[in-house]
């Protein structure tokens, strides 16, 4: 884990040099991602290049992720912020049509995108990103929501791979052994939104990487289910991760 470590710290101050940029904010939820995104981002640049930013929902973010996600600002002495989102979600509730609950939901991670780039903007800053590996591959994110960003730390590990990382590095164990969760809404789950475990879903997504098809992965032992849903989310999420479609007009 150590060269893992040493290569993304490089990468992150090469890609930072390369922009002529600074400055760095990230979105700190108190889950494993974030806090390992933002470790990795004070030990590359410098806590003072770093500013987080905390963007509860309140009423759906839990207390305990708001705490864990302050003491680590506190602990690594970023500059951080606390915006709670809640008031600007109730504008779109008085949009002309009734929001669909996904709607409301990846508007969530739209709204939490659009501060950081507020923020970005105005103090000249890159955006840092703290999708991993797996939900990259599955699209499990939200377009122009917590998909988007300058750079993407966590972009080349998987799940399992964050989780050795952040134990490498010495990241609490609170961060490391809670219920991953977007928190878009009350009691939700990673795990029960993809209908698998990340160990599960990166089993499979490395043997596709090793060029696998579907009858030889089930053949294999692995869940046809569970082997059916990475090929299915990879198939129809990749849209997130591609540019907008451009209409040729000669």
């Amino acid at each position: 884990m150590h060269n893992i470590y040493t290569k993304i710290l490089a990468s992150i101050n090469k890609y930072f040099k390369d922009a002529q940029k600074e400055k760095a904010v990230i979105g700190v939820s108190g889950g494993v991602d974030s806090a390992l995104a933002l470790k990795l981002a004070v030990d590359a640049l410098g806590p003072d290049k770093v500013t987080a930013v905390l963007m509860p929902e309140k009423g759906v973010s839990s207390e305990e992720n708001f705490q864990h996600a302050k003491a680590l600002c506190q602990f690594l002495k970023v500059e951080n912020f606390i915006v709670p989102i809640n008031k600007y979600l109730m504008d779109f509730l008085a949009l002309p049509w009734k929001p669909s609950n996904l709607a409301q939901m990846n508007t969530k991670a739209r709204v939490r995108m659009v501060i950081l780039y507020s923020f970005a903007n105005t103090k000249n800053a890159l955006v840092l990103g703290a999708s991993n590996k797996t939900e990259l591959e599955l699209g499990y994110g939200t377009k122009y929501g917590d998909l988007a960003a300058d750079i993407e730390v966590l972009g080349d590990l998987y799940k399992e791979d964050v989780y050795a990382l952040a134990d490498h590095i010495g990241l609490p164990n609170e961060f490391i052994e809670k219920t991953p969760s977007a928190e878009l809404f009350s009691g939700q789950t990673d795990e029960e939104d993809l209908g698998m475990t990340y160990k599960e879903a990166d089993t499979i997504l490395k043997k596709i990487e090793e060029g696998f098809n579907k009858d030889e992965l089930i053949n294999k032992g692995l869940s046809p289910h569970a082997v059916h849903k990475v090929f299915r989310l990879r198939e129809d999420n990749s849209h997130k991760l591609k540019p907008p479609f451009t209409i040729k007009a000669k």
